[in-house]
């Protein structure tokens, strides 16, 4: 016959497994489903073995909580319907080198909410059941429906701007399906600023820097260019971010990314392919682009006089 110290074990195992994928964080709610009684989690929690995350959840062990841990405790505060929503959803189904901040939640109106400090849990109006994501992961809304909403509620218009571009460029949602929920929202004072960058996604800017640069070409009065040109050399096919056939001058938008040791050979070697044949590449860090703007799009503009460039009389 199994001892009631075996059978406590056993219950705390079941505990522990469960919770491995919610970085060991469950809620009391299913806690009791796995028939771990209220006194055998109180017991836990005062020797100090597992640790009281707010009134509805407890971390099974005594260490600091992971940021999934953190995800999951946010959701439990906001109760059955709650959903992860903007940065914290995109953060959630793989966006990279992106802050959340604090864990953002949201639930249909009426719903009871618990506040805490550390998370943000909100009712809202644009809460809706086929917004969530279909998988087996953490309950989150749909990137296409995360990345609006994160660019909705940024502190900056250049944080929501970046935000979608990002989510674009990382492969979480395609421009189309950005497209496509765009047109549920109806009134907000970004409605119009996110139109005008899904736009250019559309029209094939894939990053932060093109959509600026683009736009300070634009302002200049200088042509436009094509972006997202595909090209091929003996390595394989890559995009030309932009490019103006007619002058046969390339503009290649540097982020962050370029610097990393293992795109610098690859760049060189692109470069190196579009000079022998007959492209002028001008590289444009975005670093210098934001500390000498004007001396850059000089060079730009000192280019295309070169190759025929005339402005109108």
């Amino acid at each position: 016959m199994a001892t009631s110290t075996s059978i406590d074990d056993e219950l705390l195992r079941a505990a522990q497994s469960v919770a491995a994928s919610q970085g060991s964080v469950l809620s009391r709610r299913q806690l009791y489903a796995l028939g771990v009684p209220r006194w055998l989690v109180a017991r836990e929690v005062r020797a100090r073995r597992w640790a009281r995350v707010g009134d509805q959840a407890v971390c099974v062990h005594n260490g600091p909580i992971s940021d999934v841990g953190r995800r999951w405790a946010a959701l439990f505060v906001g109760g059955p319907r709650a959903m992860l929503d903007g940065a914290s959803s995109l953060v959630a189904s793989g966006l990279e080198r992106f802050d959340e901040g604090r864990v953002r939640v949201s639930v249909p109106r009426g719903a009871r909410i618990r506040h805490r400090r550390e998370y943000d849990v909100r009712q809202t109006r644009r809460w809706s059941a086929q917004d969530r994501m279909t998988d087996a992961g953490i309950p989150r809304t749909r990137p296409a429906v995360a990345a609006l909403r994160a660019a909705l509620w940024a502190r900056t218009d250049r944080e929501a701007t970046y935000v979608v571009t990002a989510t674009v460029q990382q492969g979480l949602v395609r421009p189309e399906q950005l497209g496509l929920e765009l047109l549920r929202i109806r009134r907000d004072r970004r409605r119009p600023l996110l139109h005008e960058v899904v736009n250019e996604l559309l029209d094939g800017a894939r990053s932060l820097g093109e959509l600026d640069v683009a736009r300070a070409l634009r302002e200049r009065g200088l042509p436009a260019p094509a972006r997202q040109v595909l090209r091929r050399d003996g390595r394989g096919r890559y995009y030309l971010d932009l490019y103006w056939p007619q002058f046969r001058l390339v503009v290649e938008v540097d982020g962050i990314h370029h610097s990393w040791a293992e795109n610098v050979v690859g760049d060189a070697l692109r470069q190196n392919a579009l000079t022998m044949q007959g492209d002028r590449v001008l590289r444009l860090p975005l670093l210098g682009f934001r500390l000498e703007r004007e001396a850059f799009l000089d060079q730009i503009e000192e280019a295309m006089v070169a190759a025929g460039f005339r402005r109108a009389a």
